[in-house]
């Protein structure tokens, strides 16, 4: 398989071989079908999400996982909501690690990626002529209350709804606040319940693909096949940075988008950081593109500098049901 580089962060691919007898090594849960939104859904067996459909209580969290500090769930009430199917508001996850690039991009190219409808309510902010922003994250939900999956977010950084949109002193002031606001334009998962969830619940664009992870001392690296041939496509590497911080920070992350009859919402995920890093150096995020759809597409991004990456090895979080967007706008 030939490659080929989209900026000069790139670096040479996992062979195909080594891929596939990692995959096959890996081992599988048994698993059991449910329906969820009118769709046949396979589970792991036995599993949270099995047995309690985003509402198990922390006393079975606490039994199942002991190690786990569980304080900051015990202050947040869930709600029962109608999202498409039956569920529970928020959506907890226990124990999670994630790393984050964030790149400069084609500004151009990521308003013709918006629908119009959404440029009307937020803006892809501008960190210097002709250059947006956009955040590639990769995450780890080790334990969560739909079990346990990988995904990769591939969003644009906006600025809010209602608001001004500064550029750089935007992008300044959401990093300080720790209020970030985003568009998504990718989120590959590798489980059906994370896909279907997050379609049919929170109007995401999610697909079902293979994701990898292999950890070393030095690094993690999440590996995407291409969902139409299974070959691998997107390899992402982040550095486990060194003088990780212990101090608690919180962290909120919104998204704006449209729902299935075209209007326009927003949702959000509160997390807890409990150990976390950050760099500037250009050398500890590595992305590598193959020839795949999803390098196809990050290739028109035109990637550039990178500005900021982010190490979280242990973070929890919490995310909402998605509201109307006039709700927010209308409270601000």
């Amino acid at each position: 398989m030939k490659y080929t580089t989209a900026t000069v962060l790139l670096w040479s691919p996992l062979a195909g071989s080594a891929w596939a007898q990692e995959a096959e090594a890996a081992v599988q849960p048994a698993t059991a079908n449910i329906t969820l939104a009118g769709q046949d859904v396979p589970v792991q067996a036995g599993g949270l999400y099995a047995r309690y459909r985003s509402n198990p209580p922390l006393a079975v969290i606490a039994a199942e996982a002991p190690a786990l500090d569980l304080s900051w769930f015990r202050t947040l009430k869930k709600e029962r909501v109608e999202i498409g199917f039956e569920s529970w508001s928020p959506n907890f996850y226990y124990q999670s690690s994630r790393i984050t690039a964030v790149y400069t991009a084609d500004i151009t190219r990521l308003r013709e990626l918006m629908p119009a409808a959404v440029l009307k309510a937020v803006q892809p902010l501008h960190i210097w002529p002709g250059r947006g922003v956009v955040a590639l994250t990769a995450y780890s939900y080790r334990y969560c209350d739909n079990d346990s999956y990988k995904e990769v977010a591939l969003s644009v950084v906006t600025s809010k709804p209602g608001g001004a949109n500064l550029g750089p002193f935007s992008l300044w002031a959401q990093s300080w606040s720790g209020d970030y606001w985003g568009y998504v334009l990718k989120l590959p998962v590798d489980t059906e319940l994370a896909r279907v969830r997050g379609v049919v619940g929170y109007n995401l664009p999610k697909w079902l693909t293979r994701i990898e992870l292999a950890e070393s001392e030095q690094a993690m690296t999440f590996s995407l096949a291409d969902s139409e041939t299974g070959k691998p496509d997107v390899v992402f590497e982040g550095r486990k940075l060194m003088g990780l911080s212990r101090k608690v920070a919180m962290a909120r992350n919104s998204f704006t988008n449209l729902d299935r009859e075209g209007r326009l919402t927003y949702g959000y995920a509160d997390s807890r950081l409990l150990s976390h890093a950050s760099s500037d150096q250009a050398d500890v995020a590595k992305l590598t593109l193959g020839e795949g759809g999803l390098s196809a597409y990050i290739r028109s991004l035109k990637l550039g500098k990178l500005l900021k990456y982010e190490y979280v090895p242990e973070f929890q979080s919490a995310l909402y049901a998605p509201a109307p967007l006039a709700a927010l706008t209308v409270g601000q």
